[in-house]
């Protein structure tokens, strides 16, 4: 025999089967297992969520369908629900624009008094909603600061559906700053940059390589401050004036009732209002996933 034996090659190694892989994942994970989280993430959703939501829908099944379409046809709930929903999508179109302005400003602008505008944003999340709508029918009516001046124009704000519009855009506009604010502050400033030098103007660099970024977050961010002040109820009262047919929301119906103890006609309402804002920010959502695939990846 030679005192220097031939290696022998060594046989390909075959990749881990799927059983295996799975195997160390699970035995690699250090939080808690799939069904402890899914166990306590269904019971914490059912008691905050879905009982409560079921019992609204079950008082609802209570009416027949002649009370559930007289509910309905009334003129009054029916200029309600136009004037909360078309308030709300103006606001949250409104918010879209001048949140998008505030953040831009807010991040890519230093100037005195940048962190007091700054915290200021906040100011309707720690704000009492009823304090707002005191504060805001007193700036806006005809003896206001602000409405003074418009009354010379003929600009009717306090205790018109104009005042409620401008109520709902005073609550939702935080959520467009909070959500678009980080996204500007993560732009890659070399491919603004790189767009300069290639003799782009400024307006086709924010057109065409920092607006189509910031499409997803405005999408969200609007989407949040319509699902905010469609349901807002305590800014609104005091500046609209509660104007049977003319400034009445759909929150101060659902009040009415529960205050003549026809909780059936309270529960239908808030039913249908709630099918109808899930449905839209279903819509919303689903746009914003679309716009968000064919948006650019940075």
């Amino acid at each position: 025999m030679n005192a220097t034996a031939t290696a022998e090659p060594l046989a390909p190694q075959r990749p881990p089967s799927r059983k295996v892989v799975k195997k160390r994942r699970k035995t690699a994970s250090v939080i808690p297992g799939f069904g402890l989280t899914l166990g306590y993430t269904v019971l914490y959703l059912s008691l905050i969520v879905l009982i409560p939501l079921s019992a609204a829908f079950f008082k609802a099944s209570l009416l027949t369908w002649a009370q559930f379409r007289d509910i309905f046809t009334d003129p009054e709930v029916l200029a309600a629900f136009k004037l909360t929903f078309l308030s709300s999508v103006e606001a949250a179109l409104v918010n879209t624009f001048f949140g998008l302005l505030v953040a831009w400003v807010l991040v890519r602008y230093r100037f005195p008094g940048r962190r007091l505008l700054d915290s200021m944003v906040d100011l309707p999340f720690a704000l009492p909603t009823a304090v707002a709508g005191i504060a805001l029918t007193e700036i806006y009516a005809s003896t206001g600061w602000v409405g003074s001046i418009l009354d010379r124009f003929g600009i009717e704000v306090a205790y018109t559906p104009l005042g409620v519009t401008v109520a709902l855009i005073f609550i939702g506009l935080p959520f467009v700053v909070r959500t678009v604010q980080p996204v500007i502050e993560d732009l890659d400033m070399e491919s603004e940059e790189a767009a300069a030098s290639l003799g782009a103007s400024r307006w086709q660099t924010f057109s065409k390589v920092i607006f189509p970024a910031l499409i997803p977050s405005l999408f969200t961010g609007a989407s949040l401050a319509f699902a905010r002040v469609l349901g807002e109820y305590g800014s609104v009262i005091f500046i609209s004036g509660n104007l049977p047919l003319k400034t009445e929301i759909v929150p101060l119906i659902i009040v009415n009732k529960l205050e003549q103890y026809d909780y059936p006609g309270a529960t239908a309402i808030a039913c249908v209002m709630l099918i109808l804002s899930f449905s839209l920010l279903l819509l919303i959502n689903l746009l914003q996933k679309w716009v968000g695939s064919r948006a650019p990846i940075r």
